[in-house]
């Protein structure tokens, strides 16, 4: 059911940043002995969130980079929805993550590596385009995904 694009229109400056970001978040996290998934929130033209895997460290399964990253974006803003934001995520979203985005209301995704073992945006299914949800984000995969990919390699064949 993948989605997987082979060719994708440039990268803005914002949402290079974005990804940038979410990089640096997956790589702190492989440091820390997390699996190496980061992601960033932008919006108007800035980021506002940036947050890592931290399942290990909180010893808290729900503590992906994702739902971390949405939850200080939404304090950030003081409010409870991210319209007109956008979620950078090293790795294609959980069914977690997938269904915290369209809860939050986040307007784009753009992630890294597709996720053949449970990527929600297309690999196993398309939760973040299900045409029956009340929200359905805007999503672009394989953004930098050779360095997103990459980095989950690596981490995994050190751990092997």
């Amino acid at each position: 059911m993948s989605t997987q694009a082979t060719s994708s229109p440039p990268l803005s400056d914002v949402d290079r940043l974005g990804m940038e970001a979410a990089l640096e978040e997956a790589r702190i996290a492989a440091v820390a002995g997390e699996v190496p998934v980061g992601a960033a929130v932008a919006r108007d033209g800035y980021v506002i969130a940036e947050a890592h895997n931290e399942t290990v460290a909180r010893r808290d399964l729900t503590q992906h980079a994702e739902i971390i990253a949405i939850r200080h974006a939404l304090t950030e803003l003081h409010t409870d929805r991210l319209d007109g934001a956008t979620l950078y995520i090293t790795l294609e979203p959980c069914a977690q993550c997938a269904g915290a985005i369209v809860l939050a209301r986040v307007s784009k995704v753009l992630f890294g590596a597709y996720d053949p073992k449970a990527g929600m945006a297309g690999s196993i299914e398309d939760l973040l385009r299900h045409p029956r949800l009340s929200h359905n984000p805007e999503v672009r995969g394989g953004i930098m995904a050779d360095e997103c990919g990459e980095m989950l390699t690596k981490f995994f064949e050190k751990r092997r």
